[in-house]
């Protein structure tokens, strides 16, 4: 089934909820990198520094920006960096309201706490398309139980690791060679022996590699 979705959400194309469309399109729509690629976005084939304007028909007279749509491509820009959905991205600002302090860094914590998104934070995957693709393959055990839901939010406490059965693949072999180059945040800790990562804490805003304006994240849902 393919669905083509409204103006606010870019008219990408989604086959059974699922974004398939290049990602290079995302960064081009937002005007900047938000390494959805990997190891390619730090190379001369990144597709937004060859081509810097967006992706679609061309304007060529410029437009001056609303305020609501600075707001929504902040919005924007947080879903296509974390790889979630509208819907779900509702949902976990919703979630953010009802929790106690700022309701934007609850949301960017709540984010950050994804399983695919702890998966490439430790250094296991090149993105976070590839380490949402490699949990919903069963690649990797959550406190010794195969888990293959991608927005699974862990816990403190909680230690993803590999699965015995996948230590035999070529990706796993070529994740562990780069692990002893690599570091992760603070809030993880990455035993580079076992080759698994245990969450310490709840990830604060300092900790959070991503440059996105939460407060006109709250502003966009506040109109």
């Amino acid at each position: 089934m393919v669905v083509v979705l409204p103006r606010e959400e870019g008219y990408k194309v989604l086959t059974m909820a699922r974004y398939t469309d290049a990602d290079c399109r995302l960064c081009r729509r937002t005007g900047e990198k938000l390494f959805l690629k990997g190891e390619r976005c730090y190379t001369p084939k990144c597709a937004i520094d060859r081509r810097k304007h967006p992706p679609g028909e061309h304007i060529t007279r410029r437009r001056r920006v609303s305020d609501s749509g600075i707001q929504l491509k902040e919005k924007q820009k947080a879903r296509f960096t974390y790889g979630v959905l509208e819907k779900q991205f509702r949902g976990y600002f919703a979630k953010a309201q009802n929790s106690p302090g700022i309701t934007g860094d609850a949301l960017l914590a709540l984010l950050e706490q994804r399983l695919d998104n702890v998966v490439y934070r430790a250094s296991f995957a090149d993105s976070r398309d590839q380490a949402r693709q490699l949990v919903c393959h069963g690649h990797f055990d959550v406190n010794g139980r195969r888990l293959d839901i991608p927005s699974y939010n862990v816990k403190v406490g909680d230690v993803i690791s590999w699965r015995e059965t996948s230590k035999k693949t070529e990706i796993y072999k070529v994740s562990v060679e780069g692990l002893p180059r690599r570091t992760v945040p603070t809030w993880l800790d990455l035993d580079v022996a076992k080759v698994e990562v245990k969450v310490q804490s709840i990830p604060e805003v300092l900790e959070i590699a991503e440059t996105i304006d939460t407060r006109l994240i709250v502003e966009h849902y506040s109109r």
